[in-house]
């Protein structure tokens, strides 16, 4: 038996607060940090305290967190573009 999912349904309704994870390397210089922000900033403002920042226990990886108001699906998807570019990004969510 074959379920059809109706495609025109959205799962996340706009427009709604969004918190994107980012994991890259635990470096001392916060250069991952800032090339998030530039990331995220580049599709919808973002301040500084809508971020932070958790390191792994080793010290190597650091996960940044950064929560948003998207107004709709093209701003959702243009900001995981925007981080997916980012130079040393292991994992997003």
């Amino acid at each position: 038996m074959t379920t059809e999912v109706d495609s025109s349904r959205e799962l996340v309704t706009f427009p709604c607060h969004f918190e994107y994870k980012a994991f890259g390397p635990g470096d001392e210089d916060d250069r991952f940090f800032a090339e998030v922000q530039a990331a995220v900033s580049s599709v919808v403002p973002v301040s500084r305290q809508a971020m932070r920042a958790r390191p792994s226990s080793a010290g190597r990886y650091q996960c940044v967190s950064v929560l948003v108001t998207l107004h709709n699906r093209a701003q959702l998807d243009a900001v995981y573009t925007a981080l997916r570019k980012i130079d040393g990004l292991k994992y997003l969510l």
